[in-house]
């Protein structure tokens, strides 16, 4: 086995950090029109550009056409995390944040679609910062599109298992990558649009509008109000829970819809299991709030409704304190913290094609239990699994699940008390955003010690890469030639 192609790794990252570059000076013509100082924008550009030219001349003659899944896994995760490092310079040099801890929690929850920060009052915030908060979620939200479907096949990379790190059930398409990676990225730009423009309908300003689109398209949360959507009308409360919704289904799902190949869509059990469960949790918030809490049924539907989605999606925008629920419905929340919505989307956490698989293996255990000698098969979309598939989803349920017990120890170690930390790891890990205690959804991080910010900030990176994908770095076959 060669060793990892260390120049074909920095030309990559050196073509990220130009991609990034671009998105700084996004931020200029923002800074320009609302009268604000655009040189934090301006400064960040010309240090990742500096550092992106010198990352090109070191990999001056790297093969693009000879790269592995060594190298694959290794610029993916380091990807990521130089993405989330160089984010956080605009909140360093405008003077919006003072310590790197924070800049870093702050850009990380960005680009990780998690949408928990560490700002206290984000609303006396210059416009151009907030639209840099939103932007990195919408950066982020697009990722694997962005990096892997239109950037890598530029570097004539069409092997498609690249594709599929974020996510071990994505279907495969077909070798025309680089036409369906523009397709999926239409598809991204027509939900920001659609979206875009019906907020605007409402009594949100274009400024906001695109904002709260970068975060609801992206399943990210990050907002311009400190009450999240409290601070808006019914009207958009409802148009952000739809598109919500939306964006946890599956782009593979989408491109099936534009190719009019409804077949495909109709089999696609995991489409299903996921409205599935958002109604039926749906239905149980509401009837708590209903039934315990009081509330009219207008309200309670609207408030259940919106926790339900925004949390199963991972998007983290809140219009209701789910903390003063009965304790019913914080239970029915603290338990969607481990679902997600759809593989393919924009979402984190374990997602739901995993626990569908899970549930399947549960079953054809009693099966086996009656029938000892039965063959048993699992199926996923009318196809079977084949065993290593299987049980490599079951092993990263586990894995899963292990890194947030034992994460959650360490930082409840630190000072957290249990229920908080468990909760802020589990919405570190799964990238949704808000947690529970002195971290729920009308707080935020900034009074978490800076160990407890840098753990949360790469554990919003492990878990947006899906674990896998950064584990393997440190297995020492990894490194061998």
């Amino acid at each position: 086995m060669r060793p990892v192609n260390l120049p074909v790794i920095f030309r990559i990252l050196g073509n990220i950090l130009g991609v990034e570059t671009m998105a700084f000076l996004l931020c200029v013509p923002v800074a320009l029109y609302y009268q604000e100082t655009f040189i934090p924008f301006i400064i960040s550009a010309l240090i990742t550009a500096t550092i992106s030219i010198v990352m090109r001349i070191f990999s001056k003659g790297a093969r693009m056409n000879n790269i592995t899944h060594r190298e694959g896994y290794l610029f993916v995760s380091a990807g990521w995390l130089i993405f989330s490092l160089a984010g956080s310079l605009p909140f360093l040099i405008s003077g919006t944040l003072s310590s790197f801890a924070d800049a870093f929690f702050e850009s990380a929850s960005g680009f990780t679609t998690t949408g928990a920060s560490v700002i206290k009052d984000v609303e006396i915030l210059p416009r151009s910062v907030l639209f840099w908060r939103s932007l990195t979620h919408w950066i982020g939200g697009l990722g694997i599109i962005v990096l892997v479907i239109i950037i890598l096949p530029s570097f004539k990379i069409t092997n498609y298992s690249i594709f599929s790190m974020e996510s071990s059930l994505k279907e495969k398409f077909h070798p025309k990558t680089k036409s369906i990676g523009l397709r999926l990225l239409y598809i991204y730009l027509g939900l920001t649009i659609a979206e875009t423009i019906l907020l605007c309908l409402g009594e949100m300003d274009l400024f906001e509008s695109i904002c709260h689109t970068f975060g609801t398209v992206a399943t990210g949360g990050f907002s311009t109000r400190n009450s999240s959507m409290a601070a808006f009308s019914n009207y958009s409360q409802y148009v952000v829970a739809v598109f919500m919704f939306l964006s946890g289904i599956s782009f593979v799902v989408y491109y099936y819809i534009l190719k009019f190949n409804f077949r495909k869509v109709k089999n696609n059990e995991e489409l299903w299991f996921y409205l599935g469960v958002c109604i039926i949790a749906t239905i149980i918030a509401v009837s708590v709030l209903f039934a315990k809490a009081g509330k009219p049924m207008h309200l309670a539907f609207r408030e259940g409704m919106f926790q339900v989605i925004s949390i199963i999606t991972t998007t983290g925008y809140s219009t209701a304190d789910y903390l003063t629920w009965p304790a019913a419905g914080t239970t029915l929340i603290f338990l969607l913290f481990f679902t997600g919505a759809c593989t393919g989307s924009t979402t984190g956490n374990i997602k739901m094609a995993r626990h569908l698989i899970v549930l399947k293996n549960v079953k054809e255990i009693f099966k086996k239990i009656i029938h000892p000698n039965a063959i048993i098969q699992i199926k996923l979309n009318e196809k079977v699994l084949d065993c290593n598939t299987n049980t490599s989803i079951i092993n990263f349920v586990i894995i899963y699940l292990f890194v947030f017990l034992i994460s959650s120890v360490i930082i409840s170690i630190n000072g957290l008390d249990l229920l908080t930390s468990a909760s802020a790891v589990a919405s570190a890990l799964g990238n949704i955003g808000p947690a529970f205690g002195s971290l729920g959804p009308l707080f935020n991080f900034s009074a978490v010690p800076v160990f407890d910010k840098i753990l949360f900030s790469l554990l919003m990176i492990f878990g947006r890469l899906e674990l896998m994908t950064i584990i393997v770095l440190f297995s020492p076959a990894y490194w061998k030639k």
